[in-house]
């Protein structure tokens, strides 16, 4: 059977076993109409199907075994996390009866996975709401089930094929644990399973005790020589030190709700002066469409948010906010509530702040380019432009600066050279619709 519609392709194949009386029955969901870095941020393979596989008897449907059911790619069987999110809503005793229902399903539930828990599979209740990488709720016992049956990637895998990242996380954690202002901006509080007693908590943000989590923190062996030593043997001596360590950075590395990755050199805006630069996204897919749908209508343009490194845990777990006349507000808003961007560098250095980071280094700063949409409701006050509509904002780029340095101060995203490298950076991605 085949089947198609504006945005899945899918079609079903039957197999028999000959000499047992089994048969798998697989429906193949063509998911390449996810963007690229969507699919990247999902660990989803484009050019794969995500195959929904029911197996059952042929003989003996209603009195045989069970039916079973499961969801994977290929390439990726073993460690496809969202299967498990999906598996939990493709009943197996419905799979073949009501196959229709099944592939109308998959088509409306793929492109809107980051919206549900990955164990749960019940929509998000997050203040801000969803966010582009899929995570787990905040229900207790879906923190118990995503931790201890390893629904997602291990923290193994993050850090082989991305360690700066990983120190990066590290360092953001770090930064707002350190802050004066954590009990505001350390959000969210680790929700972390006690490896001595898997129906417990160690870290609970009912109860929380942030000089126990730098104590964990403290206990983490640098990321560079977790990327370059025998990861079990690493791991090995970090729970001798401190049992809680290796749980704390799992939790560092899946809670993040964004799409970070380090750009190669190649694809690096040289007027920024840093290496450590990186491509990022955090808008889900729907924010992501409303912006272009507003792009095509107004037009866009790139303006630079500068803010505190300590703020960054928590704007990568909740996104951009507009901070104007809540607790989170740091600097004041003269100009009125919204986001605060600036087409010039060396304003949002300003407010980038100087802390003491990273595993290795001090004083580090960073800051964000954004794509911004040019509608009426973008206030200019000079340099200076703010954005009451956070739908009107996605980050792309995130620069990072260690020892205290800061990359060139004279930057202006409106300069023709200076925008046109942005396009040519951004090439075919998401930013570009």
């Amino acid at each position: 059977m085949n089947g198609n519609s504006n945005m899945v392709i899918y079609f079903i194949l039957c197999r028999e076993y000959g000499a047992i009386d089994d048969v798998d029955i697989d429906l193949h969901i063509d998911v390449s109409f996810l963007d690229e870095e969507i699919a990247l941020a999902w660990d989803v393979i484009r050019r794969e199907p995500v195959i929904v596989r029911l197996h059952c008897s042929l003989t003996q449907y209603l009195n045989g075994p069970v039916p079973t059911v499961d969801v994977f790619q290929a390439s990726t069987k073993d460690r496809f996390g969202l299967g498990h999110q999906l598996k939990k809503r493709f009943d197996p005793l419905c799979c073949v009866v009501l196959s229709l229902q099944t592939m109308e399903y998959a088509e409306q539930r793929t492109p809107v996975l980051n919206e549900f828990c990955v164990v749960c599979d019940e929509p998000h209740v997050f203040q801000n709401g969803p966010m582009l990488r899929p995570t787990v709720c905040e229900r207790e016992l879906c923190v118990f089930a995503f931790q201890t049956l390893g629904v997602m990637n291990e923290a193994a895998d993050e850090i082989a094929t991305g360690a700066q990242v990983v120190d990066l996380l590290v360092s953001m954690c770090r930064s707002a644990l350190e802050s004066p202002r954590k009990v505001v901006i350390f959000e969210p509080y680790p929700s972390v399973v006690d490896p001595c007693d898997s129906q417990a908590l160690a870290f609970n943000p009912r109860k929380k005790d942030y000089d126990r989590v730098m104590r964990a923190l403290d206990s983490l062996t640098s990321i560079r020589e977790m990327s370059q030593a025998p990861y079990l043997e690493v791991k090995r001596q970090m729970d001798k030190h401190d049992p809680l360590a290796h749980p704390l950075l799992t939790w560092v590395i899946s809670s993040n709700r964004s799409h970070i990755v380090k750009l190669p050199v190649t694809r690096q805006l040289k007027f920024m002066h840093t290496p450590h630069q990186f491509l990022l996204l955090n808008s889900p897919p729907a924010k992501e469409s409303n912006f272009r749908a507003a792009k095509n209508l107004f037009g866009s343009t790139f303006a630079f948010h500068g803010s505190h490194i300590e703020n960054w845990h928590s704007i990568l777990r909740n996104g951009l906010v507009v901070a104007s006349n809540t607790r989170l507000q740091l600097h004041g808003a003269i100009y009125g509530s919204g986001i605060y961007l600036s087409p010039m560098s060396s304003i949002s250095f300003g407010y980038s702040g100087q802390q003491p980071q990273f595993l290795q280094s001090r004083n580090l700063k960073c800051i964000a380019l954004c794509e911004v949409i040019t509608s009426p409701d973008l206030h200019k006050h000079g340099d200076i432009w703010v954005v009451p509509n956070t739908d009107h904002v996605c980050t792309r780029f995130f620069f990072v600066y260690e020892d205290g340095q800061v990359g060139d101060t004279s930057i202006n995203t409106q300069d023709a050279g200076i925008h046109r490298e942005i396009i040519r950076v951004i090439g075919n991605q998401t930013a570009t619709g």
